[in-house]
């Protein structure tokens, strides 16, 4: 466990057992949350690397237009 962890258990300990719970639940809801992120970017390689040839492909075909972000 790094410091900061521990520094942030052991203030959530001094908690009310109802904020104790409420962080816990924060905490698992983003843990989930990454976890579905994580598959959601791998199942996504294939489609990816598709939009990626396609791009390249309309930069070499010159259907690409340099526009500065400011004029989109």
């Amino acid at each position: 466990m790094t410091p900061l962890l521990e520094r942030a258990i052991e203030k959530v300990q001094g908690l009310p057992d109802a904020e104790q719970d409420v962080i816990a639940s924060l905490i698992l809801e983003e843990l989930a949350d990454e976890q579905r992120w994580e598959e959601s970017f791998a199942r996504s390689q294939e489609q990816l690397g598709k939009l990626a040839a396609k791009v390249r492909a309309d930069i070499r075909a010159g259907r690409v237009k340099d526009t500065p972000v400011e004029d989109l």
